[in-house]
């Protein structure tokens, strides 16, 4: 229950972050350290740089391993509103991010258990603890908001 309270907690700070960019998909991704302190935060700026590579959870990995001064990210946590796709999930994999809690649920693209399962693929070197669907009716919402015309 605790770690449940935890998760809707650091997803609400991710959902705040996705709102912060009206014209890019708001997809918010912020990343703890192993202590629970926020090591950075990200949205969408695919837009806003024309950078196809501006998914915000690369954003936060990239700011937060400048703040550690390593890329190497064990024990630290990736939440984000929106479930990785699959670079952004090969990005998590090769940080060695130890934890990744998503909101909503990815279908088309999500490589986190919807259409692959990059984390989870027991040939690689690396896989974190997923939990999913962690608010997803906020998560969701904000998506369908963004694309309703």
């Amino acid at each position: 229950m605790i770690r449940r309270q935890r998760h809707e907690q650091w997803m609400r700070r991710a959902l705040a972050v996705a709102s912060t960019s009206p014209e890019d998909v708001p997809v918010g991704a912020i990343i703890l350290g192993p202590d629970g302190t926020e090591l950075a935060a990200a949205g969408n700026e695919r837009e806003l740089t024309g950078d196809p590579t501006a998914h915000a959870e690369v954003l936060a990995i990239r700011r937060a391993a400048a703040r550690v001064g390593e890329w190497r990210l064990e024990g630290c946590t990736l939440v984000v509103t929106l479930e990785p796709c699959t670079m952004c999930a090969g990005a998590l994999v090769l940080a060695r991010i130890g934890t990744v809690v998503f909101g909503a649920w990815e279908p088309k693209t999500g490589a986190v258990g919807s259409l692959w399962d990059v984390v989870r693929d027991p040939r690689i070197n690396h896989r974190p603890e997923v939990y999913g669907g962690v608010l997803e009716p906020e998560a969701a919402r904000l998506l369908q908001d963004f694309f309703r015309p």
